[in-house]
């Protein structure tokens, strides 16, 4: 006979707690439909409710994710709806992916006329139905349609976290990887700034290798490239796609799920609200935060150079002028 005592029965019922989790992902397209098949697969949650305007198709998605719950060993229950908010009701995540998607030779920006329009809406509907939501934020261009659903929303700022950061961190890890011919599970890496070409800011003096700086394993010229490569890494998959990627996307947005859900305090890049922190004030940019049960709980600093300020500075600039663009908008 086993004899468990009441702290771990207490903390196994927290666990039971903990997954009786819900989740809404708002657009079943490639980035929606990975990310709830990712939370499904990785029991992140106890239900995945995926949403979308046209007709039946998240059913379908949903559907047949279902279909493979015997296969891949998951009890997550995951369905679908056709633009029927009141199935999202009182979901502790909302994960936002609908909007258009970048097409070759289309930038972020030129995104904003039409997704902010679709944000602001799905953002208003999703709260009716779940107020006390974290809101994840993956519609671009991610920075100005973070900085949109916070200031419509009138959330308090914890609540409201960009997916970006995430997603070009683990490209970076994966092209320092590829350099150093080395697992990516054994580097460390971060990108902050805002999650665009010209503006995200891979930080290769703090990367590493088990330890050990990549700066003392690759030369300079190396290090540049894989900067280069990790800042159009979403745009060398829209050109060899043919639209925007969704594998490494959609698992970015189920490891920050997850960190929410599980109270994991992982520090993850992401696009958040600063007030004051990094030297800038009333804007949603990438930066390292740590994730929990309450969104995101605390902004870290991780004390940039002269050169890595100016960057980011520069990149908050770029930033700040998408947003203005949204006092244009009829939205």
């Amino acid at each position: 006979m086993f004899f468990f005592s009441k702290l771990a029965l207490e903390n196994f019922d927290n666990l039971k707690i903990k997954k009786n989790m819900k989740v809404t992902v708002v657009g079943a397209g490639n980035v929606g439909a990975t990310s709830a098949d990712v939370l499904a697969f990785r029991k992140i949650a106890s239900e995945v409710v995926l949403l979308d305007i046209r007709e039946n198709f998240a059913e379908g998605k949903a559907l047949d994710m279902m279909q493979t719950a015997t296969l891949n060993g998951f009890d997550t229950r995951v369905s679908g709806s056709t633009n029927d908010y009141s199935k999202t009701a009182n979901s502790d995540v909302v994960v936002i992916t609908s909007g258009v998607p970048r097409k070759p030779g289309m930038t972020r920006e030129e995104l904003i006329g039409i997704n902010a329009g679709i944000v602001k809406g799905v953002t208003e509907n999703l709260l009716k139905h779940s107020p006390n939501a974290i809101v994840v934020v993956v519609s671009n261009p991610m920075d100005t349609m973070t900085y949109l659903a916070l200031k419509d929303s009138k959330l308090p700022k914890n609540r409201i976290i960009g997916m970006g950061g995430i997603l070009d961190s683990a490209r970076f890890k994966c092209y320092l990887s590829l350099a150093l011919n080395a697992s990516p599970n054994d580097i460390e890496g971060m990108v902050i700034g805002g999650h665009g070409d010209t503006t995200m800011i891979p930080l290769t003096r703090m990367a590493s290798y088990k330890g050990v700086p990549v700066s003392q394993l690759l030369d300079a010229e190396k290090l540049k490239k894989v900067a280069a490569d990790t800042m159009v890494g979403g745009a060398t998959l829209t050109g060899m796609l043919g639209t925007s990627a969704w594998y490494a996307p959609g698992a970015a947005v189920a490891a920050l799920v997850d960190s929410i859900l599980n109270d994991q305090k992982k520090l993850f890049s992401c696009c958040v609200y600063l007030d004051g922190e990094y030297g800038q004030k009333d804007i949603c940019i990438g930066v390292p935060v740590i994730i929990g049960k309450n969104g995101w709980e605390k902004i870290v600093d991780v004390k940039l150079n002269d050169e890595e300020k100016a960057a980011f500075a520069k990149s908050a600039d770029a930033v700040r002028n998408m947003n203005s663009i949204l006092s244009t908008l009829a939205v």
